[in-house]
């Protein structure tokens, strides 16, 4: 698997190069740093506190001291997401990470909550990504709203068995030891988005608008926050962003509109007019475009990532997951939580970007995820192994034992059948693709899956929770339908 690298566009570049499409897709336009920029009277882009954890006493004496890591109760910054990190991605953490957290300007403590573990969305092996030294491990991020205080235990998993004596058998526990160099993460996603102008008009869309990019934070700050100053580099990173969606929408825009069957299919041939198989361009079977939350829409920081883009050769596959951290959020406060996980991803996990192509909150509004164009094929950090030709569409939230709303399979199916359909490919049906090493499939190794597939699939793991993943025939149904197929 080789990913092919490209500079990062710039946008006076971009702007002269765009063709008019026929479709209500507008025209790039020249535009000024200003609109692509931080949006007016947004707050800081936010930052992240990190803590290191310290041996904890435990009242279990059957533990090492260094089988039990934390922080007592303290103080802390505002913060809205959580997540707990160590040094190499290679090592596993067998134990349970628990956290409970002070609602801000309160009294109030949450209970003890978990943490995923196995966070194994990762870029592929061998990769300049998962190379380049910055990688670490990691749990799942788990978010808990606006808060100021912070406990945090990691608890190595007891290993119990049973041995023969002289006198007879006895029990023996061990525990392995935990990870080295265990910090606590708490990540502050920083203030709003601008407000995209409505929900998706396609049918089985949601009927009730949503604000994706309003203020997450209930309580009140302690203090105010300015407005920042845009760095030049990260308003060109910016321009970047919004210059690879060129062909969609404005530079600037918010949000990538809906566009119905006939619409589609005239921008797919002008997409991929010289690209399209002598089966499209008789029957080009495409989903209509669903409405797209950019990441101007959901306030990305670009200067955060890399500047670069990556893209694979085409979208062969689409793996859903669930982000695994949690439920807790509204969909008003979806925008707020895709800016914690990226930061999370970039300084926390040391990725070059957010590491889903896409993202799908509970009310089934849809995100542009990685940098670098939406109806591209830009190289994901989601599926370790399988990231090269595939796309990973991620779910907000956890669906092990929770059901996702209707919205949530609609969205999935709208974006499988406009993407996938791009390329040429049946969300019914089959594919193969070759492992990038990964521990159900070792690297080399052709491996047939189906078009649109959960994360378990290529890798062992829960992802995307029971509930999710047994909705995806029923996806890939509705998805092969709005394709025409």
């Amino acid at each position: 698997m080789r990913g092919l690298l490209a500079s990062s566009i710039g946008v006076t570049c971009a702007a002269a190069l765009a063709l008019p499409l026929t479709s209500p897709a507008v025209a790039a336009r020249p535009v000024s740093p200003a609109a692509v920029g931080p949006a007016a009277g947004a707050e800081a882009l936010g930052g992240t506190q990190s803590l290191p954890l310290a041996p904890l006493i435990s009242r279990d004496r059957t533990l090492a001291p260094a089988a039990e890591q934390g922080l007592p109760r303290r103080d802390v910054r505002h913060f809205s997401l959580v997540g707990v990190i160590w040094d190499d991605p290679d090592t596993v953490l067998h134990g349970r990470v628990q956290v409970r957290t002070r609602a801000a300007g309160t009294d109030t403590w949450s209970l003890w909550q978990d943490l995923e573990t196995h966070n194994d969305d990762a870029a592929d092996p061998g990769t300049a990504e998962r190379t380049s030294g910055r990688v670490h491990g990691a749990t799942a991020p788990l978010w808990v709203g606006d808060s100021d205080g912070v406990e945090v235990r990691v608890r190595a998993e007891a290993d119990r068995r049973t041995e023969d004596t002289a006198r007879g058998s006895r029990t023996a526990t061990t525990t392995g030891p935990l990870p080295a160099g265990l910090r606590l993460e708490l990540v502050d996603p920083g203030g709003s988005a601008p407000e995209p102008a409505r929900q998706d008009g396609a049918a089985g869309a949601p009927q009730r608008a949503v604000a994706p990019g309003s203020a997450p934070h209930s309580a009140p700050r302690s203090a105010p926050r300015s407005a920042p100053t845009a760095d030049p580099a990260e308003v060109l990173a910016a321009m970047d962003a919004s210059a690879a969606n060129a062909d969609l929408a404005d530079l600037g825009a918010t949000e990538i509109p809906a566009l119905d069957r006939q619409q589609t299919e005239q921008e797919l041939f002008t997409l991929r007019a010289g690209e399209l198989t002598g089966q499209q361009r008789v029957k080009p079977y495409i989903g209509p475009r669903p409405r797209i939350v950019t990441r101007h829409g959901w306030g990305a920081d670009e200067g955060l990532r890399e500047r670069k883009f990556v893209y694979t050769k085409k979208v062969k596959a689409a793996f859903v997951h669930h982000t695994a951290s949690g439920n807790g959020y509204s969909c008003t406060q979806a925008a707020s939580l895709i800016r914690g996980i990226y930061r999370y991803h970039v300084k926390s996990m040391g990725w070059r970007d957010i590491g889903y192509n896409f993202l799908v909150d509970k009310c089934g509004n849809i995100y542009e995820g990685r940098a670098g164009g939406v109806a591209k094929p830009v190289l994901g950090a989601h599926t370790l192994g399988f990231n090269s030709n595939s796309m990973g569409i991620a779910v907000l939230g956890s669906f092990g034992s929770k059901k996702p709303p209707a919205a949530v399979t609609q969205a999935i199916a709208r974006l499988a059948a406009w993407k996938l359909g791009l390329h040429g490919a049946n969300p019914k049906g089959k594919t193969y693709l070759k492992s990038g090493g990964g521990n159900l499939y070792p690297k080399g190794k052709k491996v047939r899956l189906n078009v649109i597939s959960g994360h378990r699939d290529g890798f062992a793991t829960e992802c995307p929770g029971w509930q999710l993943y047994r909705k995806l025939g029923s996806t890939r149904t509705t998805a092969a339908r709005l394709q025409g197929r």
